[in-house]
């Protein structure tokens, strides 16, 4: 069997990102230790997810002006990382007092609540209630 374990999300700078992730979104830190690029340079093997979930987020250091300038831009432009909650009105409350950035505002869909924001690098993440039960979703 197989699994997602880690996506990698590059960020200018460790300790802002796991600030983010950690104090604003509550993901567990889950590694921080001391590691080396290919080339021997130092670096971090920094790994951070959601509590009780499977599939961590790896924040990875820019490296070079090619990374950098990836940074916030990795789906360009567009949604592509999924946040799901269990109770959508708390969390939009909580990182909002966080002052966290929204694009977009809170709206229904079929698949449940959503409400677009933006992360500490720039990225965008769609904030998703819990999924409304099929029958529901195909009457709309």
């Amino acid at each position: 069997m197989a699994h997602l374990d880690l996506v990698a999300l590059i960020v200018h700078d460790y300790d802002s990102a796991i600030d983010f992730f950690v104090r604003v979104l509550e993901f567990e830190l889950i590694e921080d230790v001391p590691a080396t690029t290919t080339d021997g340079r130092p670096k971090r093997w920094v790994v951070v997810r959601p509590v009780g979930g499977t599939t961590g987020i790896l924040l990875a250091r820019a490296d070079g002006g090619e990374q950098e300038s990836a940074v916030g831009r990795q789906f360009s432009g567009r949604v592509g990382l999924f946040l799901r909650v269990d109770d959508f009105d708390a969390a939009y409350a909580r990182l909002v007092a966080a002052g966290v950035t929204f694009a977009r505002t809170p709206r229904t869909e079929p698949f449940g609540k959503v409400a677009v924001f933006v992360d500490v690098a720039g990225n965008r993440w769609d904030l998703l209630g819990p999924r409304l039960d099929k029958a529901a979703a195909v009457r709309r």
